[in-house]
């Protein structure tokens, strides 16, 4: 599997295409009155659809890191209990199997397990679970791995060292996801805001809007509000997405 693509299943993108059908008809509604507005906002389904497909690919790369963790955590105590590093992975396929029953990490390591069954070496294995990843930790540990091997360093030590690089970084990202958990609510409160503003004066006052529909001027003010708005809403999802 490579987990730098992602295919929508067909519940998946009908959810998700209904979400932006929704918000499309909320923006033309309340920006411009016109079904036209809504068809030619239509395309921007397509852009949508990209936006959340990467959400998910950056969540599953995430989910299988921290899998990944557990993983050569086991490994190591596989090793110190004396095991072969063959061996030790097919140990931390067990451990992985009790704690993330099912999960992404359990399906690779018997992948793994299965093909130095038949003679791969676990250097070449290990690179391409790191390529397909695309998860940082996963490819250093990977290299870090494959140059240990190949120079006879002491795994025992190095499997350690990377284990808690990669633990040090994974705990520096949580903390980073909850100082900035409540702006990120925020931002996501805030950018409802105009819309919610504009649905209640067109409800409290019908006729107060009047004057910005269906005329050049009006379309002109009411799309540098959109322009605005949207790129408002750009600006503040880039600033509450840190990465480590």
């Amino acid at each position: 599997m490579d987990y730098r693509r992602y295919q929508f299943t067909w519940g998946e993108l009908a959810k998700h295409s209904l979400e932006y059908f929704l918000l499309d008809g909320a923006v033309s509604l309340l920006f411009y009155r016109s079904w036209a507005a809504f068809v030619i906002f239509s395309p921007g389904l397509l852009l949508f659809l990209r936006m959340k497909r990467e959400e998910v690919k950056k969540k599953r790369i995430r989910e299988l890191e921290r899998q990944f963790l557990t993983c050569i955590e086991a490994v190591s105590n596989a090793l110190a209990a004396g095991y072969s590093v063959e061996n030790a992975f097919g140990e931390a396929k067990r451990e992985v199997g009790r704690v993330y029953e099912g999960s992404l990490m359990e399906k690779e390591l018997s992948v793994l397990v299965t093909q130095l069954s038949l003679n791969r070496t676990l250097e070449e294995l290990l690179l391409d679970l790191a390529k397909r990843s695309g998860a940082e930790g996963i490819r250093s540990f990977a290299e870090v791995f494959a140059a240990a091997k190949k120079s006879g360093g002491n795994l025992i030590a190095i499997i350690r060292n990377t284990a808690a690089s990669i633990r040090q970084r994974e705990e520096t990202q949580e903390e980073i996801w909850v100082c900035i958990a409540a702006k990120k609510l925020e931002q996501k409160v805030m950018s409802g805001v105009p819309l919610l503003m504009l649905a209640y004066v067109s409800v409290a006052s019908p006729g107060f809007l009047d004057v910005m529909y269906h005329n050049a001027m009006g379309i002109i003010v009411m799309s540098i509000c959109l322009f605005v708005y949207v790129l408002a809403w750009i600006l503040g999802k880039h600033i509450v997405e840190i990465e480590v």
